[in-house]
């Protein structure tokens, strides 16, 4: 039975498909787009979440001073007040990256595409070659995971890590290390 599969014209970038087909990633929130100090505190004050924003940004104010900011968008604000309610409106703005899942860190890969090491390039994954196949169990996730839920994971740091952490570990580092120079890769988790 097949697994999550992703696609991409890199090792990279056919994992973080993977990835982000499995997982929602770190993204903000398109309501969010108030400019105005009024516009901001009004939206941040409809949800919970908003209010734990203003907390967490260290809004304390009395609910009688809220209600005067809130009925009045011209009531004079101190800049302090100001920076802070942007503050926790950047941050409700942002949604956090659910983590790596499990089944991913031990899931059984297998990668389709050209894969180099040393004078070996082959491509993997057709009649004549299996897919390269690597036990994401025996790797080491947490700078992947670390640069995922900060919305860093770039294509070429995954691929970077990937082969480091994960590939590596599992089977060595290949006559002269291992690379992915082709233009098309899927990678599929079991």
């Amino acid at each position: 039975m097949a697994g999550p599969t992703g696609h991409g014209q890199s090792l990279g970038a056919a994992l973080n498909d993977l990835l982000h087909s499995q997982v929602t990633p770190r993204h903000r929130l398109s309501s969010y787009n108030a400019q105005h100090w009024h516009a901001q505190l009004s939206h941040l004050t409809v949800t919970h979440r908003g209010y734990q924003a203003l907390q967490d940004a260290g809004l304390h104010v009395a609910t009688k001073t809220l209600v005067s900011w809130l009925s009045d968008p011209e009531y004079n604000v101190r800049s302090s007040y100001r920076d802070i309610i942007h503050t926790a409106y950047e941050n409700a703005a942002v949604v956090p990256a659910g983590p790596v899942p499990d089944y991913v860190r031990r899931g059984q890969f297998e990668i389709t595409g050209i894969v180099k090491t040393g004078d070996d390039e082959r491509e993997r994954g057709t009649r004549r070659a299996a897919p390269l196949r690597i036990d994401g169990s025996r790797g080491t996730w947490d700078e992947i995971e670390e640069l995922w839920l900060a919305g860093e994971l770039t294509d070429d740091a995954f691929e970077d890590h990937f082969i480091d952490d994960i590939i590596v570990a599992d089977i060595g580092e290949g006559t002269d290390g291992w690379e992915f120079p082709g233009a098309s890769y899927s990678v599929e988790v079991r």
